[in-house]
């Protein structure tokens, strides 16, 4: 039965993978990939990318760790194993709802409870810094740009704020709500779950590993852009990529069009620039399979090759 399941994790993942990349290269598109690679420089920038693949992924990996460690210790490797295998099971729910079902997997089960509320608050640091530097990009370089826009302005302002106020009282309440979760599933136990609270240092640490890994994706962004973009990017067009990322993290994404989706995004803030709209497209599709479907691809060999108990608590 766990090979079963194992299989159709895998054919489910490569169904929705093929499913958004389907259609994205055209003829077009094709000759712009193969004039985009006609230098040494290119393939350069390309490697570095994929060299950003596990720095990005290791600091998520060393985030998980840490925020995981007063309930159970885990080393880095199995760490790494929790957020591959996450992000692979993720595909199959929109807004990746699924993660934490194989993230889980990899610690006991009584501490599974506990650990689920933690890959949620994990989520939601990152998801602050996004907010934050997205919301400073266009406060401060796209206020004309938007002045015309006011009302869906106003609603994304507003869902962000909604999403920090929710982030803050999560963390503030971690414990009461641990308390309230847990007790759900104590009687399946036999024992109480450890308790855990947020203190400022382990805030600091996590703030500061979520900066630095929107720094690598950002730069990550940038990289892929140059691979079409020859001039040197603006200002302006690095507020655009922070506010690229704030869109794709707080707008509701439907999973089998995430690809098209993140491309409309990418379009709807770079319009106006000097970077061609098959370039824009392009960066936001070679993007998410760097840093999406190839680490999905990870997770399942991950996934077939582990020994595990697929269940979410234990009976």
């Amino acid at each position: 039965m766990s090979w079963l399941i194992k299989i159709a994790i895998g054919l489910a993942s490569f169904y929705f993978i093929y499913y958004r990349l389907q259609g994205e290269f055209t003829p077009e598109k094709t000759q712009a990939v193969t004039s985009a690679f006609s230098n040494l420089n290119s393939y350069m920038l390309l490697l570095a990318c994929i060299i950003f693949i596990p720095i990005n992924w290791g600091i998520e990996s060393y985030k998980w760790q840490l925020i995981t460690a007063p309930i159970e210790e885990v080393s880095f490797i199995t760490a790494s194993k929790s957020v591959y295998t996450g992000l692979c099971v993720g595909n199959l729910a929109p807004g990746r709802a699924t993660e934490f079902l194989a993230k889980i997997l990899f610690f006991k089960p009584n501490n599974r409870p506990t650990i689920t509320l933690l890959h949620f608050a994990n989520g939601m640091f990152q998801l602050a810094v996004t907010i934050l530097f997205g919301l400073i990009s266009i406060f401060v370089f796209y206020q004309e740009k938007i002045s015309g826009e006011n009302s869906a302005a106003l609603w994304i302002g507003i869902l962000c704020m909604l999403l920090l106020s929710v982030f803050t009282f999560f963390i503030l309440k971690f414990q009461s709500i641990q308390k309230w979760i847990v007790k759900k599933f104590e009687r399946s136990y036999g024992q109480h779950a450890l308790p855990y609270k947020f203190n400022s240092k382990i805030i600091s640490k996590l703030l500061i590993l979520s900066v630095l890994r929107y720094f690598v994706f950002t730069f990550q962004f940038v990289l892929v852009i140059k691979l079409f973009y020859t001039d040197s990017l603006t200002a302006e067009m690095i507020a655009g990529i922070c506010i690229y990322f704030l869109l794709t993290t707080v707008l509701p994404m439907i999973s089998v069009v995430e690809a098209a989706i993140r491309s409309a995004i990418a379009l709807m803030i770079f319009s106006g620039s000097d970077i061609s709209e098959i370039a824009i497209v392009l960066t936001a599709v070679i993007l998410w399979i760097l840093n999406i479907v190839v680490p999905s691809i990870i997770g399942y060999v991950i996934i077939v090759k582990e020994k595990f108990e697929i269940s979410l608590f234990k009976k």
